[in-house]
């Protein structure tokens, strides 16, 4: 069975998407759309800005969400996914190429859910770690002591969570994780914490912009991030996005539960591979491969 996993935010590149504007209608029509939708001009940004540039969060998930979905397009028929996952960002991603929700709306959707975590982020000094070779109880255990707002926010892969929260909960954390035994416990580049109780403004926004978007049954089950189990009740892929800014992403869980279920081919779709290298980590009998036009 074959699975289609697409990436989150950090996948941008510079220079991300030119190659398919310049090749095929299809994307040059979706770029301009895009451009509409958003009332700006991400495609230019995308192609010529720098990392800098496509480091803001505004910019970033729309980005990422573009490529993704675009490839999908592209593949056209060789699209048949028996199963679907992505990573935060990149649930949306899926659920359009899906078909349980429409480009416009999925963008849409993106575009506010980025602006809502951006301004979740302005409300409290805030950040993001990465804990490698400790086991995940530890790692919940220690943040459940710790003394302000810190969180489990990434299983990524076994041995490498991602926790989320207040800054200086965040550093006390990292103390304690690497006292436990954690080899590195490294503070991440990013605006905020993310899939943190943080994100509640931002989770009331946007969950308002979801109830109000049509949503419709998958062509393949969508694994979501809240739960790591398949779905294709659109009632129910409502009620999981809208807890996803304030929950962790269960992604170690999610590919472990697609392989249980028969995936025996992974195809990332999208910038970069990251998923692939997670992927890896987390079970290496299985295969993975970039999407190909």
């Amino acid at each position: 069975m074959k699975a289609y996993i697409f990436p989150g935010q950090g996948a941008q590149y510079e220079g991300m998407g030119k190659d398919l504007y310049e090749q095929y209608d299809l994307a040059k029509k979706r770029f301009d759309q895009a451009n509409e939708i958003l009332g700006f001009d991400i495609a230019r940004i995308m192609f010529e800005g720098s990392a800098e540039d496509l480091r803001q969060t505004r910019v970033t998930q729309p980005a990422i969400f573009l490529h993704s979905v675009i490839m999908a397009e592209l593949l056209g028929d060789n699209f048949n996914p028996d199963m679907l996952a992505g990573h935060s960002l990149g649930e949306f991603s899926a659920l359009v190429a899906g078909k349980s929700l429409s480009f416009e709306d999925g963008l849409q959707l993106v575009s506010k859910r980025a602006q809502a975590m951006q301004k979740a982020t302005e409300l409290v000094n805030s950040t993001m770690s990465a804990i490698l070779n400790l086991p995940d109880e530890i790692v919940e255990e220690i943040c459940r002591k710790v003394d302000g707002i810190v969180a489990p926010a990434n299983y990524n892969c076994p041995g490498q969570l991602v926790i989320s929260g207040e800054t200086v909960a965040v550093k006390k954390a990292n103390e304690a994780l690497i006292a436990a035994g954690a080899r590195r416990a490294v503070l991440l580049p990013v605006g905020g914490a993310f899939h943190s109780p943080l994100m509640e403004p931002a989770r009331e926004e946007l969950a308002k912009a979801i109830s109000e978007t049509v949503f419709h049954k998958p062509i393949a089950p969508v694994y979501q991030n809240v739960t790591a189990r398949p779905e294709t009740d659109p009632v129910n892929i409502k009620r999981n996005l809208n807890k996803q800014l304030t929950a962790p992403v269960k992604w170690t869980q999610t590919i472990q539960h697609m392989i249980a279920d028969g995936a025996t081919e992974f195809v990332e779709v999208g910038p970069g591979k990251v998923l692939l290298g997670l992927l890896r980590k987390i079970d290496r009998k299985v295969s993975g491969q970039k999407a190909e036009m």
